[in-house]
């Protein structure tokens, strides 16, 4: 097969649609194993920062793009070019609407984009995350819509003159640096045999490990069920952390005596909510998806609304917290440390910080923030902040400081010192005794 010839000799054109926190860091692995490889994004500014040398994501440092540039990498706006792309790897976000419903405008808009512009023998790839059932019920049906057309290959049909398309579920983790993006194994799941081989030979050429399944439908299930079963194991901490809060019992040292279990437990951490692009979302894409079955899954419900719940929580305890100091929270001067949704990332997605900051203002209070990955927050998808950081030098002017996200660049001890009330919300004063300090 040709494609499988050009993926073999390094040849195969490579475009990647969507250069986010998922799109630009796999063009770069591709890059690095020396295919040709082009973005495509809409964003402008985008563009123009990759092209000239420059990244928007600060765990990507411009080095690494200036060095998948001298292996050819370059970013365009220009959605003609897909046509020349071998294999079409789609990594456009999937958000939730304001009912908490799936949001696949992004994906519609991507697939409608590429269907005029498709030639037989490409490869097209979903990677974004989404409910069972996506890749063979939005997307091909999208694809055959082409004005040339072409059809999808089907088991039953040796793929010849026609397009190949599969699911493989990205697993990108923000932040962390204990596993390489090579050694995070790649599940893959064609429409037929021959998309599964093809997928499974481009992506085994950058990952140390393919995943082969039988069908789209199961990829797209995997994914959710791995976020699916941190959401869980978090509601299910998060909800006995408020518990231990009321038997005045340090639920972070029940979990530090818990893990020294060496079979049957898993470390989880509470928090004051959910972030990041996957596990808020995933429960409700497949809560969604399984009513088409006439089916509840009550008990992911439950976990989502736990975790939904969380920022609340929060504010909640912060109300109770300066009451004690006799000060009403309408009116209090707060500050928020860290919007980002964990420590040492520039990732606001589905953040709780966000929540938090909102139902501060609605109840009254006068919220600044500071974190350093964002000197300013403005409007987004369901926030419109307009805020700017402000800098950490008289934390002694506000009446409460709240810690959201445990940045490691904070001076936990200092804050503490020189704050009249500090809120905790990550254990990140863990070991600093003070009157004023409320873990919540």
């Amino acid at each position: 097969m040709e494609l499988q010839e050009k993926i073999a000799a390094r040849t195969a054109r490579v475009g990647i649609v969507g250069l986010g926190y998922v799109g630009l860091p796999l063009a770069l692995l591709f890059s690095e194993s020396r295919f040709p490889v082009t973005g495509f994004d809409i964003d402008e500014k985008k563009i123009d920062t990759l092209n000239s040398g420059g990244s928007y994501i600060v765990r990507i440092p411009p080095a690494e793009i200036a060095r998948a540039q001298a292996n050819g990498f370059r970013a365009t706006a220009d959605y003609d070019e897909l046509s020349a792309m071998d294999a079409i790897l789609i990594c456009v976000p999937t958000p939730l609407n304001e009912y908490h419903e799936p949001d696949l405008s992004f994906i519609t808009a991507t697939v409608a984009a590429i269907a005029p512009r498709l030639r037989a023998g490409q490869l097209v790839v979903l990677e974004s995350t989404t409910y069972p059932g996506t890749t063979e019920e939005v997307v091909i049906p999208l694809l055959e819509g082409n004005p040339r057309g072409l059809k999808v290959s089907r088991a039953g049909t040796d793929g010849e003159g026609a397009v190949l398309v599969a699911f493989s579920p990205e697993r990108e983790d923000p932040g962390n640096d204990t596993v390489a993006r090579r050694d995070i194994p790649k599940v893959v799941g064609g429409v037929d045999a021959v998309a599964t081989s093809a997928a499974s030979a481009l992506y085994g050429c950058v990952f140390n490990r393919t995943v082969p399944v039988s069908k789209p439908a199961v990829a797209e299930m995997t994914k959710l069920l791995e976020n699916i079963y941190r959401c869980v194991n978090i509601a299910l901490v998060n909800e006995l952390k408020q518990l231990c809060l009321r038997m005045d019992i340090d639920i972070f040292e029940v979990i530090e005596a818990a893990k020294t279990k060496p079979f049957g437990f898993q470390p989880f951490y509470p928090g004051p909510g959910l972030g990041g692009h996957c596990i808020p979302i995933d429960p409700f894409y497949l809560s969604w998806k399984a009513k088409q079955f006439d089916f509840r899954t009550r008990f992911i419900e439950l976990a989502g609304e736990v975790n939904v719940r969380m920022p609340y929580h929060v504010v909640d305890a912060t109300t109770a917290a300066l009451n004690v100091h006799r000060k009403p929270l309408n009116g209090s001067r707060i500050l928020v440390l860290g919007l980002a949704y964990k420590r040492d990332i520039d990732d606001l997605r589905e953040s709780p910080s966000l929540t938090i900051i909102e139902l501060l203002q609605e109840r009254g209070a006068e919220v600044s923030y500071n974190d350093p990955y964002f000197p300013t927050v403005g409007r987004g998808r369901h926030y419109d902040l307009g805020m700017t950081s402000t800098p950490l030098d008289d934390l002694g002017r506000y009446d409460c400081v709240m810690i959201v996200t445990d940045h490691s660049t904070y001076d936990y001890a200092r804050i503490v010192r020189e704050a009249k009330l500090v809120v905790d919300t990550r254990n990140a004063t863990k070991g600093i005794e003070a009157a004023h300090v409320v873990r919540c």
